[in-house]
């Protein structure tokens, strides 16, 4: 796949083609897969450390946040005297960009800094329908209070319309803000793949922005704002996406399923899915993440019913 460089950015003269059937048909054999105790309980911590603890409400106050940051380094509160040992902490604490400096004083309160990034949406999220000097300056900000990663919107409309380079240049401008500060913070490019309507569609959207983000950036299905939001068949063509740029530059990318991610089931199948398609590298958080709410407290109720025979109500674990 040749790529057009147009003002800086890159525009991939074209896409493979997308067998709908086929991405379908091995999403559902791999959604039947099951796997033994020991595999299964290493696959529910690995997905706790995959995490992005997310809350992205307009009734967000600031103590929700650090609940939600209390809950993210320590998720099992009751873990050492039910399972006998420490669970891993998330991956990330996500938020809109006017709770990252509180998310960021209460990890740092906590002593997880460098071990808990924070998030921060951006662009005008979840529309990503702003003017771009707007987005880049939302994004700057996010980092300034002290952002670790961003995930930023594409504007799909743009897209749809077929207007390919606006989408590059408005994702390489964000990157360069990213790239530009401090150590540098992790972009994840949403594509909302909800709206995309075709596998072609969402193939070509994660190819453009695949050639416009940095090494061990990533690429995300969706906002949690639009149904449908993260499914695997759409999971798979984004991996695919990603296989593919790796094999023809060397190049490594990550992936965020976000939305719709509720139980440990769902994450271990998903894990399978990044397994079979990418390989052991990817089985990690700096590689793959889960964007959820709901998901953290399955993944313990699991991990107890594998040790206890007991799959505990809801109300026994805390939520954020």
């Amino acid at each position: 796949m040749s790529s057009a460089s147009q003002n800086g950015v890159l525009v991939p003269a074209s896409s493979p083609t997308v067998d709908g059937v086929m991405v379908e048909h091995r999403c559902a054999k791999i959604a039947t897969r099951s796997i033994k105790k020991d595999s299964k309980s290493a696959a529910l911590k690995l997905a706790i450390s995959m995490v992005d603890l997310t809350t992205l409400e307009g009734a967000d106050t600031p103590e929700k946040v650090r609940s939600l940051c209390r809950k993210g380094v320590r998720p099992y509160e009751r873990d050492e005297e039910v399972l006998g040992e420490r669970l891993p902490h998330v991956g990330a604490i996500c938020v809109y960009p006017s709770m990252v400096e509180t998310a960021r004083a209460e990890l740092d309160k906590l002593g997880a800094t460098g071990k808990v990034k924070v998030a921060s949406v951006a662009t005008g999220f979840p529309s990503g329908q702003y003017p771009l000097h707007v987005r880049v300056e939302d994004t700057e900000r996010a980092i300034e209070a002290g952002a670790d990663e961003i995930d930023m919107v594409i504007s799909r409309g743009a897209f749809l319309a077929g207007r390919y380079e606006e989408v590059a240049r408005e994702i390489r401008e964000i990157s360069d803000v990213c790239a530009g500060t401090g150590d540098g913070a992790h972009l994840k490019v949403i594509l909302e793949t909800g709206e995309l309507s075709t596998y072609d569609h969402v193939r070509r959207a994660s190819d453009l922005a695949l050639a416009n983000i940095r090494p061990g950036d990533f690429i995300k299905t969706s906002t949690g704002k639009v149904s449908p939001a993260a499914t695997m068949p759409v999971t798979l063509v984004m991996l695919e996406a990603i296989r593919d740029a790796y094999l023809r530059t060397g190049t490594v990318y990550g992936m965020k399923p976000a939305g719709g991610i509720r139980t440990g089931k769902q994450a271990w199948h998903y894990l399978c899915l990044v397994k079979e398609t990418l390989g052991n590298r990817w089985l990690d958080p700096d590689l793959f993440r889960f964007g959820a709410s709901s998901l953290l407290n399955d993944l313990l109720r699991s991990l107890v019913k594998l040790k206890t025979g007991t799959y505990q109500a809801a109300h026994d674990f805390s939520d954020a």
